[in-house]
């Protein structure tokens, strides 16, 4: 790899030089930009009025962003393993509706072109290009899937039994809303939630009695997993990472003292 490709690899994929936090900070600032103008592209008052510019400022960041997209594939090694990787994808969407707009002319295209732009939206995605916490996240999510699994299973098993009595309580009484035990079941869930939509309530005093207990029951529901999840989170901030892109899979999330990619074994 030339030492072009090397150092612009280093200022696209990599966060840790002063040059990488830079193209991070003004790419992320364009990207904001092009969601507001989407956004606000959207108001009849504002493109009635500020139509034409606000194409421009489209194109523009169109150009910008298409830039940046050759460029990422230009530094790395495997261009098509960047091009398929999610963000990747994400960031070719983000520039071909304005591209293909221009190929749908004309009153009866109209709703057709505005529903390509409206995929313009996928620019916030590129938004994780700045998250590196997120993969700390996501590591503890997946580091946590199989008790999370495993209470959730928990739980369905614990609405199910108390839908079911709460159809045996409520059900002989008329107007309560506990017709069948599917009823009673989604009660539970709402109740065990939280939630409380209120278009089921019981009635009877025991019924009322179990509510309460279901609704005491739901805050502790709630602190379970996530107290799973906040201990994998301190398991997994213990191992040091950096933002080091691999060359040839553009993977990041390697230890500080890693020599090759954990993700495709090439060497860093």
């Amino acid at each position: 790899m030339s030492d072009l490709r090397e150092k612009l690899h280093e200022i696209i994929f990599e966060a840790d030089t002063p040059k990488g936090k830079s193209f991070d900070i003004i790419l992320l600032i364009f990207i904001l930009a092009s969601v507001l103008c989407v956004m606000i592209e959207s108001v009849d008052s504002i493109n009635e009025k500020y139509g034409n510019a606000l194409l421009i400022l489209e194109w523009v960041f169109t150009v910008l962003f298409s830039i940046e997209y050759l460029l990422r594939l230009y530094s790395v090694r495997r261009p098509w393993k960047y091009a398929i990787s999610f963000y990747g994808v994400i960031d070719l969407l983000s520039i071909i509706p304005t591209y293909l707009s221009i190929f749908f002319v004309g009153t009866q295209s109209l709703l057709v072109i505005r529903g390509l732009r409206l995929l313009r939206v996928f620019r916030i995605f590129k938004l994780g290009h700045f998250m590196n916490e997120s993969s700390l996240i996501m590591r503890a999510m997946r580091a946590s899937q199989t008790k999370i699994s495993i209470f959730l299973f928990f739980v369905v098993i614990v609405v199910t039994i108390i839908g079911s009595v709460m159809y045996l309580i409520e059900g002989n009484y008329e107007n309560t809303g506990f017709t069948s035990i599917p009823k009673g079941i989604y009660w539970a869930i709402v109740t065990l939630t939280t939630v409380g939509f209120g278009d089921i309530t019981p009635q009877t005093d025991i019924g009322q009695f179990l509510s309460a207990i279901v609704m005491i029951l739901g805050y502790a529901v709630l602190a379970v997993p996530t107290g799973i999840v906040s201990a994998e989170m301190v398991e997994q901030s213990k191992t040091q990472t950096n933002t080091k892109a691999c060359h040839y899979c553009s993977s990041e999330g390697h230890a500080d003292d890693a020599k090759y990619c954990k993700y495709c074994g090439e060497h860093l």
